[in-house]
């Protein structure tokens, strides 16, 4: 009894699921889609069927066996408070998650049994707008542009275009195509569109544009015998990014510069710097190539380095000092020459002179008066004393106008008095022996 009637229970689910698998097999073709967003509600029609409806009773089917959700039968209860029936014939779902999407069969028992299968299509947008960038390529002079948009389930589709002209390159979920040689030119311009199932429905779009490499670098550099010296080469513009190398022209073809002892090669972004220690007058002066290259074009620009003797640093300094102090002495000597303080002691030093050489005479002079005196003395018993004041006086009127061209400053007048005076003296002297020869 209690076999047969597990066999009476068991029967009608394995009629069940062959009933599925029926429908799902002679209505493959006739299935219905519905797309649904995530978080969002969505509702499943049981057909498109009007007028009264039988009993309905909706599954989600899988690979293997079938899950019971609702129906229309009220002494049966949901399988979740998430469902329900609309019109006692559609299936109502809240709350979507990528979980929910599947396939799903509505089963409805009116003079027969009919069954409805539909496809439930869980969707998400995508977060953000599509993202074009440019890949390297298999090949040696081809590159790929790829698009991508993330966040999107499923996943968009994506529509390649040349511009300007929308001319159509390739369509695909990949969201890649591959540049043939003939389009890689600078500045040549791709777009790329993508479409979702959930919208927009204009879709959304980003561009690449090729562009071949720009060069920035200083045309001359000096570096001294023994020392370092680092050349520079900034690279802009670049797209796809581009390749850098330096190059050594001593010869041509030119070759190409690997890192070592003597040369160190950096490279940070778009700038790439070549260090050579230890210059050499010899083998390190001359011109320097810089390239970069990409599969848009190639650039190259010369550097010149010159290699000098290191400068004799203590010489330099003593040089500057020597024409500092010499500037120094000349403004001191320009200062007191035109400064009034100068001037007037100048002027006292003058005077100072003057009195010197006045003394000087005045000493002379006396000097002569007392030879005089005593020439007088001897002289006086046998000459008049006209004849000897006549000559006395003369030479002390001789005397006074030198002494005053002195005082004066008369240059040239106290040159010519002082030879007078000298003059004067070797004459006195002359008629002190002339007396003294004359007979008493």
């Amino acid at each position: 009894m209690a076999a047969g009637g597990r066999r009476r229970v068991s029967e009608p689910r394995v009629l069940l699921c062959l009933g599925a698998l029926l429908a799902r097999w002679v209505s493959a073709g006739l299935e219905a889609v519905v797309i649904g967003e995530v978080h969002e509600s969505i509702t499943l029609y049981c057909g498109n069927v009007s007028g009264p409806r039988g009993l309905v009773t909706w599954y989600r089917t899988g690979s293997e066996e079938q899950v019971f959700l609702l129906s229309s039968n009220s002494s049966l209860p949901p399988a979740a408070s998430r469902f329900s029936l609309v019109d006692a014939s559609a299936l109502h779902v809240d709350a979507l998650s990528l979980q929910d999407e599947g396939n799903y069969t509505c089963e409805e028992v009116l003079n027969g049994t009919r069954y409805f299968p539909v496809w439930l299509r869980v969707a998400r947008s995508p977060p953000a707008a599509p993202r074009c960038s440019v890949e390297a390529s298999s090949g040696p002079s081809t590159l790929q542009v790829a698009c991508r948009w993330d966040g999107g389930y499923p996943d968009p589709d994506f529509l390649w275009t040349e511009e300007p002209g929308g001319l159509i390159m390739g369509n695909s979920k990949l969201g890649v195509q591959t540049l043939n040689q003939s389009q890689l030119m600078d500045g040549k311009t791709f777009k790329c569109v993508g479409s979702h199932i959930v919208g927009p429905q204009s879709g959304a779009s980003c561009v690449v544009q090729l562009r071949s490499p720009s060069l920035l670098t200083e045309p001359m550099k000096t570096c001294f015998v023994g020392g370092n010296v680092t050349l520079t080469c900034q690279v802009s513009g670049a797209y796809p990014s581009a390749k850098i190398e330096w190059l050594r022209d001593f010869t041509h073809p030119k070759s190409v510069i690997q890192s070592s002892s003597h040369h160190l090669i950096g490279q940070n972004g778009p700038n790439s710097t070549l260090t050579i220690l230890n210059c050499s007058q010899d083998l390190d002066e001359g011109y320097y190539v810089c390239r970069a290259e990409n599969a848009v074009g190639m650039r190259e620009v010369d550097i010149w380095l010159s290699v000098k003797e290191p400068l004799n640093i203590g010489s330099i300094v003593g040089t500057i000092i020597s024409l500092l102090l010499l500037g120094l002495a000349i403004i001191s000597g320009l200062l007191l020459y035109y400064s009034p303080v100068f001037c007037w002691k100048g002027s006292t030093f003058r005077r100072q002179d003057m009195g010197d050489v006045m003394v000087l005479v005045d000493e002379e002079e006396e000097e002569a008066e007392e030879e005089d005196a005593a020439s007088e003395e001897a002289e006086a018993e046998q000459e008049t004393d006209d004849r000897e004041e006549l000559p006395r006086e003369i030479h002390k009127h001789g005397h006074v106008h030198r002494v005053t061209a002195l005082v004066n400053g008369n240059l040239e007048q106290m040159s010519n008095g002082l030879q007078d005076l000298l003059d004067d003296n070797s004459e006195h002297h002359s008629d002190i022996v002339d007396l003294e020869d004359k007979p008493i």
